[in-house]
């Protein structure tokens, strides 16, 4: 089933704006989200994440 892009939003990662929809080119934006809060909170998530992985490496590698 396909999602309904309409009323889903995205982060910009170029504006730092919340978008819903495609309002931008794929290349700046980040998501799908459900809400336009989880959207604007997208970097905190994205560094979580990133930090989370990183410590998975880490753990592999010993």
């Amino acid at each position: 089933m396909a999602e309904d892009t309409e009323h889903q939003f995205w982060y910009n990662m170029n504006t730092g704006a919340v978008e819903q929809g495609f309002e931008s080119p794929s290349i700046d934006r980040v998501g799908p989200f459900a809400t336009r809060d989880e959207a604007a909170h997208a970097l905190e998530k994205l560094r979580a994440n990133s930090a989370k992985w990183a410590e998975e490496d880490a753990a592999e590698d010993r």
